[in-house]
Order: structure tokens, then C-alpha cells, then sequence
């Protein structure tokens, strides 16, 4: 069987690895990996973290590229290597512009399109933005839906997806966590005795201008009230983000401004952290595995479980709320130990082997 598996940011890249490993084990499964490059390095640091080396790169990137030209060029180009090679199935993860592109393009060529960490939902198509539009579209498309959550699995039931089409696995985040920290990565700060370690990242559109420097203002409270916290933050090289981070922080002591981690350091940066304060989608769902309480930097989640498990918290990005929040996990030992243990509502760690199996059932002994 022809299997295609789409890559084209740093997440897809960390929750895809698994299943292209394991699928490469199958020996029914023929996988052939094409990379689309929507993030150029961040995604090739992550393949080849786990050995992955892509048989097609579309190299799609371009400097300060607008979301409608990517979308066209992605279409595009997956259309044809689609039409070249005909696979059985294409696997492609989670709500990015690669994964829309994607969909369509086996819509067109009426190729089957699994779909991983399926059915995920704000509800609002403006937030996040693309993402929500995004994931709609290739659900409206995919032939199978690899849900990560019970509730995930509600909302494709919602929409009318087929019971049978829905098979709840798990996140491969989880797989690709534990895969990594059993590893013993290293964070790029070392050790020091006494220090409270928040580890900051913030990418998303909806944040850009004044919600970001809300977020600023927050930490700058933050470290002049405690003189034991510091804060390690891989910018990301958006320069609606680097650069005014960059002149917020750049000479500030006890702030550590640096590039986007490789995966594994980033890993061993959750394992160091105190109190992970984010926008990311997949930091809120590896910080709880991790036993790090989470601050989520969003008005609205996909990811209400780790929220309903008590071990994240969305906070916004007003200024008072974030200090609010914070102060309270920096001075009290009980609210900090409620929220730091260690729970994961997104799976076990065998996702991936779930996502393998579901495909051999539907496209491989189904016809035998």
C-alpha cells in the first residue's frame, strides 16, 4: 500500500514523526514523506531529530509570504506529485495552510486523506485564524479522522461524521514527548539552585501588537517582584514577534531571548521550567505530561481538557490576568502542587501505533 505523509511546519513535523516511524515498521506500508517547507528549518530540525529524511521537498517558503500565495503554491505543487506518484492514502497532521492545501489537493485527485488530531474546534473561525478555517476544511474531506480526545470525537459527530470514520487515538504529541525525554535532552540554560524558570513562547496572529505587549508588561511586573524568576523564551522569527520582543528584552536582565529551540532542547527546557506561560497548541498538551502548569496566552482553546483537568489555565492576554494568575502559582505552594501533576489528557503514548493499526484495518485486511 502507497502511503504519502505531508510535513510542512515544526508541529506537524514533531506529532507526524511517530507515525511515519511506525508506519515505516509495517511492512504492508510503502511511505514516501513529502515535505512541503511552510517552515523551512524548524521542520527540518525536527525530522531529523527522528531520522526522517523527506523523499520530496516542495521548498515552498518564502520570505514575509502572504497565506493566500502559500496556500496557491501548496496547492499547486502537491497536486502534481500527488498526480505522479497516485498513493493510496495521504496522512497529513493537525490546521495548518499545508494541511488545507493538502486536503484539497486529494479532493481533487480523489486520492483518501487521513487526517491526525482530527477534530479539534474553537468554534470561533477567526480564532485562531487560519487555523480554524483550516481544520474544517479537511475535515469536511478526510476519509478517516484520527481524533485525539473524546471531545474531539463529539465534535466530528456534530458535524455529522460517520462513526465509523472516527477513530479516537490519542495525540501523537505524546508519542513524539516521550520518545524525545526518555532521551535526557538538555535545555539550553543550566541548572542553577533557587532560580523559578518561565518559559515563555508566543506566535499566534491573534497576539500580534497590543496583546503581545500586554504579555511584555505582565513579565516585566513579574521580575521585578521576584528576584528568584527568570525567563527563557525562544522567539519565534516572526518579526511582528522577534522584533519587538527583541527591543522589549534584549539588554533585560534574567530574560534569555533566544532562537527557536531544536525539539530536544526544547523538551529538556520544559523539563527545567517552573510555570510554561503560551499560545502553542502542542506546549499545552506537553507541558501537563511534563508535570509543568500551563498559562494559556488565548482568549479561547481547542484544548479544553488539560483546562478541565486542572493542570492549564487560560488566561488571556490582559495584563492583570496574566500577573494575577502567575502571582498566584509563585506564592502558593498548594495552587502550584494542584495544577503540577504530571496528568495528560492526550493520550498514553501509543497513538501512533492506534493511527497504523486503524489503516491496516480499513485499506489493507479489508480487502484481503
Amino acid at each position: 500500500m502507497k502511503i504519502a505523509c505531508i510535513v510542512g511546519t515544526r508541529p506537524e513535523a514533531i506529532k507526524m514523526a511517530p507515525v511515519i516511524m511506525a508506519l515505516r515498521a509495517a511492512p504492508w506500508a510503502d511511505v514516501r514523506v513529502i515535505a512541503t517547507a511552510q517552515h523551512r528549518a524548524l521542520a527540518d530540525d525536527v525530522l531529523a531529530l527522528f531520522g526522517i529524511v523527506p523523499d520530496v521537498d516542495l521548498d515552498l517558503m518564502q520570505p514575509g509570504q502572504r497565506l493566500s500565495d502559500l496556500a496557491a503554491r501548496a496547492i499547486t505543487a502537491l497536486d502534481r506529485v500527488l498526480g505522479e506518484s497516485m498513493p493510496d492514502l495521504v496522512v497529513a497532521q493537525g490546521d495548518t495552510t499545508s494541511v488545507m492545501a493538502v486536503a484539497l489537493a486529494c479532493f481533487y485527485r480523489q486520492i483518501p486523506f487521513a487526517h491526525v488530531e482530527a477534530g479539534l474546534r474553537s468554534f470561533d473561525l477567526q480564532n485562531p485564524y487560519p487555523e480554524e478555517f483550516n481544520r474544517i476544511v479537511a475535515s469536511r474531506i478526510a476519509t478517516l479522522h484520527f481524533a485525539p480526545t473524546e471531545q474531539a470525537c463529539a465534535n466530528l459527530r456534530r458535524e455529522g461524521v460517520p462513526d465509523a470514520h472516527v477513530v479516537l487515538t490519542g495525540n501523537t504529541v505524546i508519542d513524539a514527548l516521550h520518545w524525545v525525554a526518555a532521551r535526557d535532552p538538555k535545555s539550553p540554560l543550566a541548572d542553577a539552585p533557587g532560580r523559578r524558570l518561565l518559559l515563555v513562547t508566543v506566535h499566534r496572529r491573534e497576539n500580534f501588537g497590543e496583546p503581545l505587549r500586554d504579555i511584555c508588561r505582565a513579565l516585566e511586573t513579574l521580575l521585578d517582584a521576584y528576584p528568584d524568576v527568570e525567563v527563557l523564551w525562544p522567539v519565534h522569527p516572526n518579526p511582528n514577534v522577534s522584533s519587538f520582543v527583541g527591543a522589549r528584552f534584549g539588554a533585560v536582565p534574567r530574560v534569555h531571548l533566544v532562537e527557536p529551540l531544536r525539539y530536544g532542547a526544547f523538551v529538556g527546557a520544559l523539563k527545567q521550567a517552573y510555570l510554561v506561560l503560551t499560545d502553542s497548541g502542542g506546549v499545552q498538551e506537553e507541558a501537563p505530561a511534563l508535570a509543568r502548569p500551563v498559562l494559556v496566552l488565548r482568549r479561547g482553546t481547542e484544548r479544553p481538557e488539560a483546562i478541565a483537568a486542572g493542570v492549564a489555565r487560560r488566561v488571556g492576554t490582559a495584563f492583570e490576568d496574566i500577573v494575577a494568575h502567575a502571582r498566584e502559582l509563585l506564592d502558593d505552594r498548594s495552587a502550584y502542587a494542584a495544577m503540577a501533576r504530571a496528568v495528560s489528557p492526550y493520550g498514553d503514548g501509543q497513538a501512533s501505533g492506534r493511527i497504523v493499526q486503524a489503516i491496516r484495518d480499513r485499506f489493507v485486511d479489508s480487502v484481503r
